[in-house]
């Protein structure tokens, strides 16, 4: 009987690490994913197989949800910018503490811009792949991309107000070319 509670270890542990060879996970993933490929296996005692396995790889450090939340926010910053709102409730759906959200993004190191800020960015990036449209469907498109990401109403409508009254002086000066002479 030993024996096989610890070839089902085993396999649970290797199933584990195949999981975490492809990006790094939260504990509460790790736990979902053998949970639900291994509902139907009859394994008595489940839960408590899947706890130890877990308490295995933080052991060897091969997971902890410090370190998962805080390569999730740069790789957040880097390739996917989306608002603080979003990526903590992505963080929470992966089963990470508030604590430990709140921790790293109060932590200097990150420096995790204000949602304002990261907004503006995305609208000057966006704002080349926009140019020769019209400028009202500019603003719904940038308007849309940045609900996508996130953002509230009044960051979006910041971000874009700049932009906005530079776009209507740019038209202006197109209109009256001679007006300075």
């Amino acid at each position: 009987m030993a024996d096989s509670v610890d070839q089902d270890f085993e396999k649970f542990y290797n199933k584990a690490l195949k999981f975490l060879s492809y990006r790094p996970r939260s504990e509460k993933e790790v736990g979902d994913r053998l949970r639900i490929r291994n509902q139907e296996s009859g394994i008595r005692n489940l839960d408590l197989l899947i706890d130890q396995v877990i308490q295995k790889l933080k052991e060897y450090n091969f997971l902890s949800d410090l370190g998962f939340a805080k390569k999730w926010i740069e790789e957040r910053r880097r390739l996917k910018p989306r608002s603080l709102r979003l990526i903590k409730l992505e963080l929470r759906r992966k089963g990470i503490s508030e604590e430990i959200i709140e921790s790293i993004i109060h932590d200097s190191r990150f420096m995790i811009q204000s949602d304002l800020e990261q907004a503006k960015i995305l609208v000057q990036k966006r704002l080349q792949r926009l140019k020769g449209l019209p400028t009202e469907e500019i603003f719904q498109k940038l308007g849309r991309y940045l609900v996508a990401r996130g953002f509230d109403w009044d960051t979006i409508k910041k971000a874009i107000d700049p932009v906005r009254s530079q776009s209507k002086e740019d038209l202006d000066r197109d209109k009256n070319p001679h007006e300075d002479l």
